[in-house]
């Protein structure tokens, strides 16, 4: 059996816990994502000395995870550099040389990322056709156009019907369905058309949010959400050269991997186990023995810490929350968590020996035709493919080969999680060939996915505002503990951070990356005594 132990190399300032302000504040950032990286580095460049990231897999980077096939580089995870003006990802990666080969196709500036605004998008219907681009042009430019009328109930005001349910999907279905049916100069194959284009829109609206459906998105929060003004990038080299370039000033031996945290006792919520193991060690520090807050790692190592700063997933909070804080969080807390939205946003992709598609094709968008009626997204299990909304084009074709790359979300995504590849790829090319008309599309040579849903780490992919939260469920989550600050209490000592805790922008990588800076200023300001 593995003896506890609490560590005793977090400070060698032999003063007394009585002037623990005085000391360097021992900081424990948990999790080596963009969030922890960028808290950790400015806090070392702020001149503290004694900060300890623990990441509980054996690779940093958190939900960027770049993975090299040959010559080219795919994106299991963030994928796209949204927006340039004031972003903190693209400063980085245009003052290092990220973006030199970025192709004037990857500077994408539409609503909806592709790997290349160059080219056009096939909507294929389930019985092989393709749907006229003229009819698909007509239908996305009504789509964009209440997309629009989604932003404005948080933007201005304007208050939410009881119709709409407070949610996004239902709005957008119901708006897009009456002006489609009321249009008298289509044919009822057109409206048929356009109305079975509702749930594809909607499929990849909900891929984009990493939500089950945009259904269980809040109508009234949508546009808070603010998007940064430029272009969207990729990195043609790996979105992971960001981590690298935030981890390259933390000494390596500040991180440490595959250390998983089981619980943050804090409020001086000290176990009189702990107590007794502090006892045995006579040559730790005094203050090592008493501390605001101990980190319980699953390797059962005691880490002694004054400030924490958890960047753990909204996914693992809502997981994990009542284990992994003692005292449990305050149920205001627990609410936010709780009603805040994260679900998962799987790539599926497929290398091909050759293309099947025509070279003017940047992307294929499935259209069931028999979901022109549908209210649901929600599909037995056995139909989880039908959740797929599309697969684009990797582009330039040089770079990546001739390579599809397919977005699935929500609770068919799980269940995509749980095939094997073999199973995934056949259904794919089933699918493949069913809406291309050819039967003669051959199997991939190759198949490489994600699956963030499954994986007890992340537990999702990003977050977003569910019917019944708000901004102000993201604001409760990010606020440190303890609230009561008195002399008695000393403040900061729980402290959160990650994408989900940004209320502008959260589910993006600036969103994470600033979070970590806020984190970080926070106690900058509060020992800028104490550090100048």
């Amino acid at each position: 059996m593995q003896s506890c132990e609490i560590s005793a190399d977090s400070t060698d300032d032999p003063l007394s816990s009585g002037l623990r302000r005085k000391r360097q504040p021992r900081i424990v950032v948990i999790g080596a994502g963009l969030a922890g990286l960028s808290a950790a580095k400015a806090l070392l460049e702020s001149g503290f000395t004694d900060v300890t990231v623990l990441e509980a897999t054996d690779r940093i980077g958190g939900r960027v995870q770049s993975v090299k096939l040959g010559h080219a580089t795919f994106e299991l995870g963030a994928t796209w550099i949204h927006g340039s003006h004031g972003n903190p990802v693209y400063h980085l990666a245009e003052d290092n040389g990220l973006l030199e080969e970025t192709t004037d196709g990857e500077r994408s500036v539409g609503r909806i990322s592709l790997y290349s605004k160059n080219g056009v998008a096939y909507h294929l219907t389930n019985s092989g056709q393709r749907i006229p681009k003229d009819v698909v042009e007509e239908f996305s430019d009504l789509y964009n156009e209440v997309y629009n009328l989604t932003q404005e109930f948080f933007q201005r005001g304007k208050p939410v019907n009881a119709e709409s349910q407070n949610s996004v999907g239902v709005f957008t279905r119901d708006v897009v369905r009456k002006r489609v049916k009321a249009d008298p100069d289509d044919t009822e194959a057109v409206k048929r058309l356009k109305l079975a284009m509702i749930q594809q829109y909607l499929k990849v609206e909900s891929c984009e949010s990493s939500s089950h459906s945009m259904d269980e998105v809040s109508l009234s929060e949508f546009g808070e959400w603010t998007e940064i003004p430029g272009a969207h990038h990729v990195i043609p080299c790996g979105f992971i050269k960001i981590v690298e370039i935030l981890a390259r000033s933390i000494p390596k031996s500040v991180i440490q991997l595959r250390k998983p945290v089981k619980c943050i006792h804090w409020n001086q919520s000290v176990s009189k186990d702990i107590e007794r193991v502090a006892d045995h060690n006579s040559d730790l520090p005094e203050e090592n023995k008493s501390s605001d807050v101990f980190v319980e790692c699953e390797d059962c190592e005691f880490i002694p810490a004054d400030h924490v700063i958890v960047t753990v997933s909204l996914g693992v909070l809502k997981k994990r929350h009542e284990s992994l804080f003692h005292p449990r969080l305050p149920e205001d807390k627990v609410m936010a968590i709780e009603k805040l939205g994260i679900n998962t946003t799987d790539k599926i992709f497929l290398e091909f020996e050759e293309p099947f598609w025509s070279s003017e094709c940047n992307s294929i968008q499935f259209v069931w035709e028999d979901e022109a009626e549908s209210e649901s997204l929600t599909y037995p299990e056995e139909l989880w493919y039908k959740k797929i909304c599309s697969f684009d084009v990797l582009y330039p074709p040089e770079r990546y080969g001739h390579v599809l790359s397919g977005w699935i979300c929500g609770e068919e995504a799980l269940i995509m999680e749980k095939c094997d590849d073999e199973t995934v790829a056949e259904t794919c090319t089933e699918m493949l060939r069913k809406f291309t008309g050819n039967p003669n599309i051959p199997k991939p040579r190759r198949i490489l996915r994600s699956s963030w849903g499954s994986n007890p780490h992340f537990r999702g992919s990003y977050s977003y505002t569910q019917v019944g939260s708000s901004g102000a469920d993201v604001e409760k989550l990010a606020k440190p503990l303890p609230y009561a600050e008195s002399s008695k209490t000393p403040p900061m000592q729980v402290m959160f951070s990650g994408e989900a805790t940004h209320r502008k922008y959260y589910s993006t990588t600036h969103g994470a990356v600033l979070s970590g800076q806020r984190e970080a200023a926070r106690l900058i300001e509060m020992y800028q005594d104490l550090l100048q």
